[in-house]
């Protein structure tokens, strides 16, 4: 047995909500999805007892009816766990992970600029990437986002990306 299907099948004995949600991609890939509600216990104990210490990144996406998040974690030996929930679009609330990954707040920033998902627990701080003048309300990811607004010109928009 690989070390990936050995962190499969403990993620699968600890949550067995996981069977068939949880699964190898190829050498060091792990991938999975949870719903909202249980997406937390999973990433802590990954953490925390399967060593994946380190954040590389969290990506939103926009799928139309929801807003999908990927986090993907890190091991030591190089092995990438990268776990996905969604909720629904017109409610893109998720909470901060800073206190399990402090530097969690620059991606997390990003989710908020750029797709306006609403980041509970998530301290103050400086926009990211967008510039601090730039529109309310604008998130340039969202598949339905157009750039020209009331008020606002294209080429304002451009220049101050």
């Amino acid at each position: 047995m690989t070390h990936e299907e050995s962190i499969v099948q403990n993620l699968v004995g600890k949550f067995a909500y996981l069977a068939g949600r949880v699964q190898v991609q190829r050498v060091r890939r792990i991938i999975g999805s949870v719903d909202q509600g249980q997406f937390e216990e999973v990433f802590t104990y990954a953490q925390r007892e399967l060593q994946f210490s380190v954040l590389c990144t969290i990506t939103g996406l926009d799928e139309g009816p929801t807003m999908g998040f990927i986090y993907q974690m890190a091991r030591a030996d190089g092995i990438v766990f990268s776990l996905k929930f969604s909720v629904p679009k017109d409610k893109p609330v998720i909470q901060t992970m800073t206190r399990y990954f402090p530097p969690a707040d620059i991606y997390e920033r990003e989710l908020m600029d750029l797709l306006g998902a609403q980041v509970e627990g998530l301290g103050p701080g400086n926009r990211y990437p967008l510039p601090d003048d730039w529109p309310k309300d604008e998130y340039p990811l969202r598949k339905d986002w157009k750039a020209k607004t009331a008020g606002t010109n294209t080429e304002e928009i451009k220049q101050n990306a």
